[in-house]
């Protein structure tokens, strides 16, 4: 590469910070623009499959990792009234034996927040934060960001990372056309010492419903629980993660679940709900010059737990096409999307049909429940739905 580009990308999310540290990892100048006034995230758990935690371990991480995590020993799935188990994974040792990397859940916060500092330590200017991106062209020079209230800057690229209303997007390609799925969200923490003592078990769950399902599993060294639930609901349809609800209506929306399910949600201090929505994958996440990173171009419901972990995987992938093809920086987008857009789109698609393993009608009944989790959630049939997720190496695959 004769020239090193200087990169610059709106959204200082999970996504961007890792392309913004992956980026700096491999000598590429990179500034990132943040709308907000601090360098934070909102939400609550992530989980962070094999193919995550090896790029993260790829990008220096792995002590703070390790810091940080909680590492479940397996996930299983449970029956939304009687809470009858059946085993879904195992994690934990098995997740390094067979992938090379653990299976960790985080509390988003200190994830975003290990990214961050890893940043600055490379670059300690390289964030600038109150930087609202609102709109971006390019010149003949390059590519350019514009800002609320600041002067637009330039660069040799730019990285919309900037979500799932992403502006950068909108500028390119126009207004999305996400749907309704009829299902609502409601997430929340709970410490660990309001469970009771048979709720500490090192195992995540997921709980299945002929209306709905439930996930949770600790975060933050085992600190807090993280629970999401979802619930067939047509009343709303507002798509944000900061709009709280009250305990009344999410136990409301939870009646007849199983006692463990209650009692967890009562002691949420703020339940938060958000409406489900579903994208069709993009056919072009690139113009020039400008392209797209995580949820910005392939946001996906959360039924796989990938939507952090492949924004991770963006990040990385991006930074290897542009120190690899940095002479022609076009191509070394074109490259990029290439390597990401089918996996995106699968994940996609996949995250939306398994509403469709997770609520079925047979669900209603114990016995009808079991003759159905043995015809659908066989080891077999398990691991076709996750190894090729799992397996995946960005630090290694074609770009």
């Amino acid at each position: 590469m004769a020239k090193k580009p200087h990169v610059i990308i709106a959204g200082a999310g999970l996504g961007g910070l890792a392309a913004a540290l992956a980026l700096l990892r491999a000598g590429i100048d990179v500034d990132v623009y943040e709308q907000a006034p601090a360098l934070r995230e909102v939400g609550a758990g992530v989980q962070v499959s094999a193919n995550g935690t090896r790029v993260l371990y790829a990008l220096g991480l792995g002590d703070e990792l390790n810091r940080l995590a909680w590492q479940p020993k397996g996930k299983e799935l449970r029956l939304w009234n009687t809470g009858e188990a059946w085993p879904m994974f195992d994690l934990g040792a098995e997740s390094i034996e067979r992938y090379g990397f653990p299976y960790l859940t985080f509390h988003r916060a200190d994830l975003h927040d290990a990214l961050g500092r890893a940043v600055r330590a490379l670059k300690p200017d390289a964030v600038h934060l109150s930087a609202r991106a609102v709109g971006c062209d390019q010149t003949a020079a390059g590519a350019v960001v514009h800002l609320k209230d600041a002067a637009p800057v330039q660069g040799d690229v730019l990285i919309g990372a900037d979500g799932i209303h992403s502006v950068i997007r909108e500028t390119l390609f126009g207004p999305d056309q996400p749907k309704f799925t009829g299902l609502i969200a409601w997430r929340g923490l709970i410490p660990r010492d309001r469970l009771p003592p048979h709720l500490h078990r090192q195992v995540g769950a997921n709980w299945v419903c002929p209306e709905g399902h439930l996930v949770h599993y600790f975060v933050r060294r085992g600190e807090l629980m993280n629970l999401v639930g979802m619930r067939e609901r047509s009343d709303w349809q507002i798509e944000s993660w900061t709009v709280p609800g009250s305990t009344e209506e999410l136990l409301a929306d939870f009646a007849g679940w199983h006692e463990d399910i209650l009692t967890m949600m009562r002691n949420i201090d703020t339940p938060y709900k958000w409406a489900l929505k579903v994208r069709e994958p993009m056919a072009r996440w690139s113009v020039g010059r400008i392209t797209l990173l995580g949820d910005a171009c392939h946001a996906t419901l959360p039924f796989m737990a990938q939507g952090a972990v492949m924004a991770i995987e963006d990040g990385f992938i991006l930074a290897r096409c542009i120190q690899s093809y940095g002479d022609g920086l076009e191509t070394a987008l074109a490259r990029y999307e290439l390597a990401r857009r089918d996996r995106t789109s699968r994940v996609i698609r996949g995250s939306a049909n398994m509403i469709d393993h997770f609520h079925n009608s047979d669900l209603a009944d114990p016995v009808k429940a079991r003759t159905y989790m043995a015809a659908q959630w066989q080891p077999e049939q398990i691991r076709e739905r996750y190894e090729w997720l799992f397996a995946y190496d960005a630090t290694s695959v074609p770009v």
